[in-house]
């Protein structure tokens, strides 16, 4: 794993787009067995995904993997907990907003 630089790889994927009352969900699963690792950025290739509400569409794309170098690896993995614990700090509840003039 290179200390300073960053490596692509191009792979195809599945991806599978909920849009129901039981689950909004958006899921890509890499077709050839390749892994995300901490600091990874994953694109996927082609036009937007739209499910129309009650369905799941499922399309075969391509993804770009940019790998991150060592360094960018080491500093995610140091600083991640961290911003995990930011996004302990948000609940979603399902009583309405009270506006208040």
């Amino acid at each position: 794993m290179p200390i300073f630089t960053k490596t692509t790889e191009r792979v195809p994927c599945t991806v599978e787009v909920s849009h129901r009352f039981e689950e909004l969900s958006a899921h890509v699963r890499f077709d050839d067995g390749s892994v995300v690792h901490p600091g990874d950025v994953v694109e996927v290739l082609g036009p937007e995904i739209m499910a129309p509400f009650g369905e799941v569409v499922c399309e075969n794309r391509e993804a770009v993997i940019t790998r991150a170098s060592g360094l960018e690896r080491w500093w995610t993995r140091m600083t991640g907990d961290a911003e995990f614990m930011e996004l302990c700090e948000f609940s979603f509840s399902g009583e309405p907003l009270e506006v208040r003039p």
